[in-house]
């Protein structure tokens, strides 16, 4: 009888010590947009190529639309490990460091080639101010370029007076300001009620946002003014990233490399078709007209300098960097 007590202990003994060796590392990674946005699937290819790569040994669940933490507490849920991994507008921070904010400087980078140039100029200081956050950045993908949408024909920012528009970070906050507007901070979960119940009227964006959320349902025009290309920044809590083996860790990088790239050509591939979308609809889809493309580079000079001042020697570092031949 002593003989089989000891047999069953080591083999429950075994038994634990082969679960634990076999345990896979599971974590969370809270994403703000729909799941059938490009950024989340393409984020989903990502995950699923990390989990083949390691054999199912790290294992990412990505929560969509703010269903696990809402878009504004995605970046500090990541820094506090209340989730491992996460996906930001980071120019939506540019309050806690000016630097988050290079991608939303008006008229600096308006092409899909100039976006990629100015993220490659800016990825060094990034590095380094995410790691002082214990975060580590693994990619960032490209929104389409952005244009103003509003609920009647705007021919110069004269007509902008007033009007209650939605801005999702300090930039669109500015750009309201300066044309006469009235910004309102709402998130991209939160969009659609924001416009149906009138607390907006008008807002800056891409032609993906108006799709994703059928803007023509509540607004008329669309100016594709191609102020600037905001990005998706992916990140990691650093003392998460450094706890995985070297095969995890290199799983991670290797398949990031590939949805950067992946993403910048499905937003250049999807660019053209979401506009199309949204006349197709009914909306008046036009580059905007003299006066308003004059005002509007008005506003951009005043931004570019506001920017630079407050981001000092890294933003002067990151914009001689991208203009550099």
């Amino acid at each position: 009888m002593k003989s089989l007590g000891l047999a069953v202990v080591i083999a429950a003994a075994t038994t634990a010590g082969t679960s634990v060796a076999l345990a896979a590392e599971n974590w969370d990674m809270p994403m703000a947009y729909p799941a059938d946005n490009y950024h989340t699937e393409n984020a989903q290819m990502f995950v699923d190529a990390v989990d083949e790569c390691t054999g199912g040994e790290l294992k990412i669940t990505i929560h969509a639309g703010g269903s696990l933490f809402k878009g504004s507490e995605i970046k500090r849920a990541v820094q506090v490990g209340e989730a491992q991994i996460g996906e930001r507008l980071l120019s939506a921070h540019a309050n806690e460091n000016s630097v988050f904010g290079y991608d939303s400087v008006p008229f600096l980078a308006t092409s899909f080639e100039a976006s990629d140039k100015l993220r490659e100029a800016a990825t060094p200081t990034l590095d380094k101010v995410l790691q002082a956050q214990g975060l580590t950045m693994l990619y960032s993908v490209p929104w389409p370029p952005q244009g103003l949408y509003f609920a009647k024909s705007i021919e110069s920012t004269a007509d902008m007076a007033g009007i209650k528009f939605r801005a999702y970070n300090a930039a669109t906050a500015r750009v309201a300001e300066l044309a006469g507007m009235i910004p309102t901070q709402i998130e991209a979960a939160e969009l659609k009620q924001a416009l149906s119940t009138g607390v907006i009227a008008a807002f800056i964006s891409s032609g993906s946002t108006g799709v994703d959320e059928k803007v023509w349902e509540d607004l008329t025009n669309f100016y594709d003014a191609k102020a600037w290309l905001p990005r998706n920044t992916i990140f990691v809590n650093s003392e998460a990233f450094n706890a995985l083996g070297d095969t995890e860790q290199g799983c991670l990088t290797t398949h990031a490399a590939e949805a950067q790239a992946r993403g910048l050509a499905t937003a250049e591939e999807l660019a053209g078709g979401f506009l199309d979308t949204l006349a197709e609809n009914g909306m008046s889809v036009e580059e905007p007209g003299e006066q308003l493309a004059a005002d509007l580079a008005g506003i951009g000079e005043t931004m570019t300098g506001e920017w630079l001042e407050s981001a000092g020697d890294d933003g002067a570092s990151i914009v001689d960097a991208f203009t550099a031949e």
